[in-house]
């Protein structure tokens, strides 16, 4: 048998190497550790740092728009964007309106590419109006402080009142309420089928296309036939509003492609 000094010292030099190991690997978690703080750090640097509070962004004014600014387009024209007039999604109880981010973007490129906007409705006046928090941008609070597109949004023209020979181009835009007011609308067919036939661009999006829907040409094919078009998809309505096709007078993906559109569907929003 070894003598207690033999076995001390074997103790001790086991208890040696563990406090070795203990260290070693307290030492690389330690720089581990390290490691990913400045990983982040760095990481975070890359980012570019947010160049205005909330309050200056929802000042922005549209003198503040580079694009509005600079390098100015000579004028071209005119063109019509017509929102929804209903405020709420048949009788759920739901509200709704057009949506603010899908006129207000399009309004300004419009402008900076030399065009003036109108804003028409179905029932013409002041509008219901969507406003998605999370999505508001410098342009989209631009618009709401510009006092010029104000005054057309909330006097919106009747879209009965129209003179369509005014315009180079309509743009519906998109929002729930479109659902309800714009595919049976016979003011809206008119002026539809008439630039179409005439060559002037007819454009839409979101729930807009809905405008499209039972507009006839000359020739009795509806205009939808055979034509490629995209906007809100079955997908996207009932992820969003599990019972739409109760609430809706049809889900506008099926309604385009009943009426022979070929519906390009994409990635989900």
């Amino acid at each position: 048998m070894p003598d207690r000094a033999t076995f001390a010292s074997k103790n001790n030099k086991a208890m040696s190497g563990k406090r070795k190991f203990i260290k070693r690997a307290l030492f690389v978690l330690a720089g581990l550790i390290v490691s990913i703080v400045l990983f982040g750090v760095w990481f975070m640097s890359l980012l570019p740092a947010p160049t205005v509070s909330a309050e200056e962004l929802k000042a922005t004014l549209p003198s503040q728009l580079p694009y509005l600014t600079q390098d100015v387009i000579p004028y071209r024209g005119k063109i019509l964007a017509v929102v929804t007039s209903t405020s709420q999604m048949g009788s759920s109880g739901k509200s709704t309106g057009f949506e603010l981010t899908e006129l207000s973007r399009a309004y300004y490129v419009f402008q900076a590419n030399g065009f003036e906007v109108d804003v028409a409705s179905p029932l013409g006046g002041k509008p219901p109006v969507v406003i998605d928090g999370d999505d508001m941008k410098e342009f989209d609070y631009a618009f709401l402080n510009d006092t010029v597109a104000q005054a057309k949004v909330n006097e919106s023209i009747a879209i009965k009142d129209v003179d369509p020979t005014g315009y180079e181009a309509i743009y519906f835009v998109g929002g729930k309420g479109a659902m309800y007011d714009f595919p049976d609308n016979q003011h809206i067919q008119r002026i539809v089928k008439e630039y179409f036939e005439s060559g002037k661009v007819v454009s839409a999006v979101c729930h807009g296309p809905a405008a499209l829907v039972n507009v006839t040409l000359t020739n009795g094919d509806p205009l939808l036939t055979n034509r490629t078009v995209s906007g809100f998809t079955n997908e996207e309505e009932l992820f969003l509003i599990p019972d739409a096709a109760e609430i809706f007078p049809f889900l506008l993906q099926d309604k385009l492609t009943e009426k022979g559109a070929k519906f390009n569907e994409g990635i989900m929003y």
